[in-house]
């Protein structure tokens, strides 16, 4: 979801003023999800890289998840969205962690949709921790070297169990997956729009879904093996 801040520069705006307006997107776009029947949501909202950035910005990003969560989960659960969060908790204040726990526990029998929120999160991170679980197993001699595979990696990563996400879709310009889910991605369509996050709406998500109807997804095989298939 890229280019809040960007949005609010062109407007002689704060940057956090962005970031808010990027929050009104969120809603239509998971509106406009669960409109279409979409499953499973995945929105990346804070990467481990953005840690980095100016303290008062992370400071008052760090405000809005909150404001977020306490102003949409209500409506999510009426809605029957259910919300799960990934990513390094450690790293967050533990009032917001305690909201999180709130918002998944609140909705976790919701089945209409869900909606996953990466927070603290970085494609990176997630590998090498699957990585170091099996390699604590495997020191342990609950594991064989050998018998570690790809569903063994798989397991331990943030998005287990979650189907491989069809389409990824980035604002803002950028081309680019920026440590996005970098093993869950491997087969999926990329769509890259230049519109700046917080003017993303139904119709830029219809063109999305266009662009994804349009693609022939081979996974490796020939476009004659798919068409007989």
């Amino acid at each position: 979801m890229d280019g809040n801040g960007r949005w609010a520069s062109r407007r002689a705006l704060p940057r956090h003023l962005g970031h808010r307006a990027g929050v009104r997107a969120v809603r239509a776009t998971v509106e406009g999800c669960a409109r279409r029947g979409v499953e499973a949501l995945t929105l990346f909202a804070f990467s481990s890289e953005n840690w980095g950035r100016p303290d008062e910005e992370v400071a008052r990003l760090m405000e809005l998840f909150v404001e977020a969560m306490d102003r949409e989960v209500d409506e999510l659960d009426r809605n029957g969205i259910r919300v799960r969060f990934i990513g390094e908790r450690a790293l967050l204040k533990p009032h917001l962690v305690e909201r999180i726990a709130a918002a998944e526990s609140r909705t976790a029998n919701n089945t209409q949709m869900t909606v996953y929120v990466a927070l603290s999160y970085g494609g990176r991170w997630d590998i090498v921790r699957s990585a170091r679980r099996l390699a604590a197993r495997a020191v342990a001699g609950e594991l064989r070297p050998e018998d570690i595979d790809e569903t063994a990696l798989a397991a331990g990563l943030e998005l287990a169990g979650v189907p491989d996400p069809d389409l990824f879709i980035r604002t803002g310009g950028e081309q680019r997956i920026s440590n996005f889910l970098l093993w869950n991605l491997a087969y999926t369509e990329l769509y890259f729009c230049d519109v700046l996050w917080p003017e993303f709406g139904d119709a830029d998500l219809e063109r999305a879904f266009h662009h994804f109807a349009s693609r022939q997804r081979r996974f490796g095989l020939t476009k004659d093996q798919v068409a007989g298939a």
